[in-house]
This record gives C-alpha cells, sequence and structure tokens, in this order.
C-alpha cells in the first residue's frame, strides 16, 4: 500500500440521502404499494391513500430516491385539537432503513406552513413495536418534550380482540422557538 492509499476512504460509498417532499395525487398508488411491500403494516385501501396523497398532502410527505418512494408518513391535523399532528402512519423502505428517514420525513411536516401552530404530536402505537417507541421517543427528545402514552384503542373493546391494543402516545407541548414547555406537575 503507498502513503497516498493510506489518506484515502476506501469505504464504499453511502447511496445519497432521499429527497423529501409532499406527496401529489399521481403518489397514492407508489404509496400503497410501499406500505404492501412493508410487513407489519396496517394496509389501507388505494383509495384511502389517493385521499392522503391530494387532501392531506400538506400533513403527509414522501420520500424518494432515485424516483422510487423509499418513504411515507401519513398524517393529519384533528379538527378538535388544532395544535395537535396526528401521525397515522409511518412507512421505510428496507434499502432506506437506519438512515434518520422517518424523523426526518416527521419533522419535514413539522416544519411547513400548515403545521406552524402545532405544539403537540400524537401517534397510536401497539405495545410491541420497538421501531416505532424508538422513533417517537428521539422525536420527543428533539423537540425536548414530555411524552406520555395510555391505552387508546383497547383489544377487547375496539378491535374484537383481532388487533393488539394501540396505546395513544403524545408529545408536547413544544415550544417552536426551541424551549421547552413542561407541565408544572
Amino acid at each position: 500500500m503507498t502513503l497516498a492509499a493510506l489518506g484515502r476512504d476506501t469505504r464504499p460509498e453511502s447511496p445519497p440521502l432521499p429527497a423529501i417532499r409532499a406527496p401529489r395525487r399521481e403518489d397514492g398508488a407508489a404509496v400503497w404499494q410501499l406500505v404492501a411491500d412493508t410487513a407489519g403494516l396496517d394496509d389501507n385501501s388505494m383509495y384511502c391513500n389517493l385521499l392522503q396523497c391530494s387532501h392531506f398532502a400538506a400533513t403527509c410527505a414522501l420520500a424518494e430516491r432515485g424516483g422510487a418512494v423509499v418513504g411515507w408518513v401519513s398524517g393529519y391535523i384533528p379538527p378538535e385539537h388544532p395544535r395537535t399532528y396526528f401521525v397515522w402512519q409511518v412507512c421505510v423502505a428496507a434499502e432506506a432503513r437506519g438512515q434518520g428517514l422517518a424523523k426526518r420525513l416527521i419533522q419535514a411536516v413539522l416544519a411547513r406552513p400548515a403545521c406552524a401552530g402545532i405544539e403537540t404530536v400524537q401517534s397510536t402505537i401497539t405495545r410491541d413495536n420497538a421501531a416505532s417507541w424508538a422513533l417517537f421517543g428521539a422525536i420527543a427528545e428533539t423537540l425536548d418534550a414530555e411524552m406520555i402514552r395510555a391505552p387508546h384503542f383497547r383489544r377487547a373493546d375496539h378491535f374484537a380482540g383481532r388487533h393488539e391494543t394501540e396505546f395513544l402516545v403524545t408529545i408536547g407541548p413544544f415550544a417552536r422557538d426551541g424551549r421547552a414547555v413542561r407541565s408544572a406537575a
């Protein structure tokens, strides 16, 4: 090995980070396929994904690399809670995992004008979904906000025994200027 080679990084290059953007209705089928191809996610109808990509585009995001959709977050602002962003589903293709893409997708939505008044992030997660617990824990840490959880949709009461209990995760409130907003408990 020459001295010149000693200073050269010979590790394979990482693929470029996926670009994140608001979805368009033309993306609905690709989003549906990404979700269908990802084990462990609840399937929605393609029509649902078309509505998310059109009616809810301001609060959803997709990531693409090389023209392929490799990440997706769907969410909305509940009419009765206009300061809350509810994350419906997060999906990252196997080849794009390990790059913090799920967190980047949520952060991209929170940075949009549609979410300017958001002070709380919510989602529901089953007890055994370690990846989602880690993701929302990281979001709470980044926002310097408290994260609480409580059973929300129960297996027996709401799912007729066909699905595990979903815990409501609430992160916040948080301040938009980076200051933490802690409850006086």
